[in-house]
């Protein structure tokens, strides 16, 4: 990890150190697989276009909210391994405030040794995903600001 890199949210950072002990390309699958299983149902009245990550190949829709000064995700996708992606992001980035998420640069990817495993297209899918749910971060503050205004 370079030095000019931001520190990772907690749960982030262990869900990462947790890939870099998995050396199989399968069992990395496998792990996505059980982030996948562990997402909640997906509200379908949020399933429109705000939410639709741009740039996926499959449907990949993500949610935010703030409260208390911490950002909560909801997220789905119609494919296996996208909605592992999303799982992932959502578990290591729930609860984390917005200055915190927004620092974090998608390069960690390489940490978890997912890059190689992913396709070239599945890869793309993550970082798109990993930008989107920053967008929504700035949304959620927008949304706060403009309240007090």
């Amino acid at each position: 990890m370079s030095l000019t890199s931001p520190p990772l949210p907690p749960k982030l950072e262990k869900i990462v150190q947790r890939c870099q002990q998995i050396t199989e390309p399968k069992r990395r699958y496998e792990y996505l697989l059980w982030f996948a299983k562990r997402l909640p149902d997906y509200p379908d009245l949020d399933r429109m276009a705000a939410n639709q990550v741009p740039g996926c190949i499959s449907n990949v829709f993500i949610t935010a909210h703030l409260q208390d000064g911490q950002i909560w995700f909801q997220g789905s996708s119609d494919a296996q391994i996208t909605k592992g992606l999303v799982g992932f992001l959502i578990e290591g980035l729930n609860g984390s405030p917005p200055e915190v998420i927004l620092q974090i640069t998608p390069d960690f990817i390489q940490r978890t040794g997912l890059n190689v495993s992913l396709t070239p297209s599945r890869s793309n899918g993550f970082y798109n995903i990993f930008r989107f749910m920053q967008r929504q971060v700035v949304c959620c503050q927008s949304t706060v600001n403009a309240s007090y205004h």
